[in-house]
Parts: structure tokens; C-alpha cells; sequence
């Protein structure tokens, strides 16, 4: 059998495995898998009989992250390469679970060489239960504040006592941290946007993931009768916050590289014949370069500023959320780089606009992704879905990142730079 078409089986047995993964549901009829739920221990049972039966070893780490690790030397420097388990509601079959299907094959099918392989699969990542993300790399790289111990889900519960009553019906789970020898952290993902498949490209190299701001403008005016207050003497929250929105498009537009959106706006009294007296939008601004987007942010700022000045109005800004932006390694990024073009393929660099669990793991071991096109950009829906042509290629490509690692390694000493 040719290595090309031992690559096409194999990415037709992986996205078959995709496939059984998705029935591991909370949800009868659509995908829905959450951190530390009963569907998670099922996507656990099956992952443990794949990863015994490629001759791995097998476990569940105090978080709820899979971890399957091949056979190796005591001191053998060891590469993970992972992603998450768990979905969005009414999720898609690829998104997260195809990286850690993905790594099981090349960690299976792994040339000759000390290189040891841990394959991951996080607990959570998406932040659907307790509204907070990355629970499962921040628990693996010991990043579980107080402050997110605290939270608590739809019933109440805390992310510390999920915890503890993990632990108490899993007794036999291992302690959470980096396996020992980690060097290095791989992640396959499926792009969840359209530029690859817009450049008619399977893969693509991540050069870094975004940094992001999130929170509320929130728009003060005076409410009145919608019949009875003329044009020029209203103060229109609604209105002051439409012409906000249109400038935040144009500043985007204008700031290569920076992506900005208002996904939610709520006006009160919210009647159809009265004027808003107040307006609320969020904003998400996001960027590879954190001074990029900073300085977008405060031009955003002032345009509501100017806006409220001249319609008699205030508005006030509160931030949510902020994440740094976090670039790869730059030697992984080089050779994902070479991987790619070793199984064929012209090489794409490109920013994730998106938080994956490598942002996390990425402070504390040289990490890099390799994305996989997915067509229509269509990503957490039940639509979504993935080439088999493209995993072919991410397989490939993958082997020739483990040779490569592994031949960097070997003497004891990184050799990734470009």
C-alpha cells in the first residue's frame, strides 16, 4: 500500500472515530459533551480501548483530561500533542475532538526513535458549565485560582467542588500537571473560519493566537414618548448606540489585522413607542499584537465619546474580560512549517482568531498548531465538518513533526530554530 493511500485510510478510520465520539452526548439528537459530565466519561471509555488497543497506556488526570502516552526512556524528552473534548451546546463532531483523534494515529503509527508522545484530551475548554474557559490546560499547568475555584454553575456548584466529587468517584485518577519530559506541545484544530479554504489550502501554520478585550458600552439618554418628542430634541440611546456600531466596523476595517464585533445590544424601557433612555452593547476586539489592539480599543472609545457629545448623552465602559495575545514558539512554528511542505502542501502562516487550550499550554512549553480548512468556515454547529483529503494531509504532516522533534532531540540538546 502506497503512503498515500495508507494516509486516506487512515484519515477515513480517524473522522469514523469522530463520528462515534459525537454519540458521547448529553443531548439526544445533537452533540453536546460538557466538563466532567456522564458524556464525557463515555468519550473516555472509548478513547482508553483506542489508545490500549495502539499499545499506549491510558488515564484521567484530576481535571477530567485523557492522557494516552506511548513507551519510552525514564528521562526521554516527550512531545504531547492534544486538544478538547468537550463541545458547545449542539456542537460539531470535529471541533477539538479530531486533534486528539488525529494525535492517537500519529502517535501509533510513530517512527523509531526516544521521542515519547503523550496524546491529550482536555476536559474543558469551551466554558459552557461555569462560563470560563481552558479548566482543563489551566488545571495541567497549575493556573486554578481561587477566584475561578469559586465559580459556580446553573446549579450552583463550584468548580471546586465539581473537583471534588471527580475525585471522589474517580479514585483512580492521576495527579494534574505536565507529564514529565514534556518539551513540547502540538495542537490539530480545524481552522473554524474561511480563510483557508478561501485560499484553497488544507493547512495551515499558527504564528500566534489573539489577544482579546470584552465588555459592555453601555448608552444613557432620556426616554419620551415616541410620538409626541420632536427629532432634534431627543436624546436617543438606541440611536447613539446604532451609530456606534457602524463606527466600530470602520475602525476594524481601517486596522489590518484587527477583527471587532457587537453580538449583543438590549435598549430599555425596550417598547416599540417609546425612545430608549438607555442602550447596552457588548464589544470583543481582538489582535495579534496587543499594542494593535489596545490602541483600536481606545479609538473605539473615543468615537462613542464624540458620538454622546454631540447627541447630548453619557456612556460608560466596562471591561469584562482581557487575554494577551500569545504568539507559538517560534522554533515549533518553523517546524510545522517544514512539516507541512515535507507531506506536500504550500505552507499558510496564520493568527487564530480563536482561544485554543495552546495559549495556555504555550508560557510553559514550546507550542505550536496546525490548522485543518474547514469548509464554509462553519464551526460549532451541527454543519460542521472537515475533509478527508485535509486530515490525510494533517497525518502526514504530523509524522513528519515527530521525526523531526525526535531528530532534535536525540542529542540532548533543541534544535528547532528555522
Amino acid at each position: 500500500m502506497s503512503e498515500g493511500v495508507k494516509a486516506e485510510a487512515i484519515a477515513a478510520h480517524i473522522l469514523e472515530r469522530c463520528s462515534e465520539l459525537s454519540r458521547c452526548t448529553e443531548t439526544p439528537g445533537a452533540i453536546c459533551r460538557t466538563f466532567l459530565s456522564p458524556a464525557m466519561d463515555e468519550a473516555h471509555a472509548l478513547l482508553r480501548e483506542w489508545a490500549v488497543e495502539a499499545g499506549m497506556t491510558a488515564r484521567v488526570d484530576g481535571a477530567g483530561s485523557f492522557i494516552a502516552s506511548t513507551n519510552a526512556a525514564d528521562d526521554a524528552p516527550r512531545l504531547m500533542i492534544g486538544s478538547h473534548l468537550d463541545t458547545v451546546p449542539n456542537g460539531g463532531a470535529y471541533d477539538g475532538v479530531l486533534g486528539v483523534v488525529l494525535g492517537l494515529a500519529i502517535a501509533e503509527a510513530q517512527p523509531g526513535g526516544g521521542l515519547g508522545i503523550d496524546v491529550v484530551g482536555f476536559s474543558e475548554e469551551e466554558g459552557v458549565r461555569f462560563g470560563v474557559p481552558f479548566i482543563g490546560s489551566k488545571a495541567m499547568t497549575r493556573e486554578l485560582t481561587a477566584e475561578l475555584l469559586e465559580r459556580r454553575d446553573g446549579a450552583g456548584a463550584t468548580v471546586q467542588e465539581a473537583l471534588n466529587a471527580f475525585a471522589k468517584a474517580k479514585p483512580d485518577a492521576v495527579m494534574t500537571g505536565l507529564p514529565k519530559g514534556t518539551r513540547g506541545y502540538l495542537e490539530f484544530h480545524i481552522e473554524q473560519g474561511p480563510v483557508l479554504e478561501a485560499a484553497g489550502l488544507a493547512l495551515g501554520v499558527v504564528t500566534a493566537i489573539a489577544g482579546q478585550t470584552r465588555g459592555m458600552m453601555t448608552f444613557v439618554g432620556q426616554a419620551g414618548h415616541a410620538g409626541t418628542t420632536p427629532m432634534a430634541q431627543r436624546q436617543d440611546a438606541l440611536a447613539a448606540a446604532a451609530e456606534w456600531i457602524v463606527s466600530v466596523e470602520e475602525i476594524a476595517r481601517r486596522t489590518e489585522g484587527l477583527i471587532a464585533t457587537v453580538g449583543q445590544i438590549s435598549a430599555e424601557p425596550n417598547a416599540v413607542n417609546v425612545i430608549a433612555g438607555e442602550a447596552r452593547c457588548s464589544l470583543d476586539v481582538r489582535h495579534a499584537d496587543d499594542p494593535v489592539r489596545t490602541r483600536a480599543l481606545s479609538v473605539i472609545m473615543r468615537a462613542a465619546e464624540e458620538i454622546v457629545a454631540r447627541r447630548g448623552l453619557c456612556c460608560g465602559w466596562s471591561e469584562a474580560h482581557a487575554e494577551a495575545a500569545v504568539p507559538m514558539d517560534a522554533g515549533m512554528v518553523a517546524m510545522a512549517e517544514r512539516a507541512v511542505e515535507r507531506a506536500g502542501h504550500r505552507v499558510r502562516r496564520m493568527v487564530s482568531g480563536a482561544g485554543h487550550d495552546a495559549m495556555v499550554l504555550a508560557p510553559h512549553v514550546p507550542s505550536g498548531m496546525i490548522f485543518l480548512r474547514c469548509p464554509g468556515g462553519l464551526s460549532h454547529h451541527p454543519d460542521e465538518t472537515v475533509l478527508a483529503e485535509d486530515v490525510a494531509a494533517a497525518y502526514k504532516a504530523g509524522l513528519q513533526f515527530l521525526d523531526e522533534f525526535d531528530r532534535a532531540w536525540s542529542v540532548g540538546e533543541r534544535r528547532t530554530s528555522a
